[in-house]
């Protein structure tokens, strides 16, 4: 099972990336854990999460080639 993951703002320029795919993942907890030992800092940073572009409030177990996006706080008007 693949996942890809979307990185935005300031995440994206602590990771070094806007995406990277994951496999073998089954749930969100999981794929948190591998973003963390990938990127270490991605802990201090609070952001938003979206599976398949709808913004999350549970932790969903994932789909292969489903597409979760770690997205930091924004403002609109």
């Amino acid at each position: 099972m693949q996942v890809k993951v979307l990185f935005f703002g300031v995440l994206a320029e602590v990771t070094g990336t806007g995406s990277k795919l994951y496999n073998d993942v089954r749930s969100l907890g999981e794929l948190k854990k591998n973003i963390n030992a990938d990127f270490p800092e991605v802990e201090n940073y609070n952001f938003r999460i979206s599976v398949n572009n709808e913004i999350i409030n549970d932790h969903p177990e994932l789909k292969d080639n489903d597409e979760v996006a770690f997205m930091p706080p924004f403002a609109g008007g």
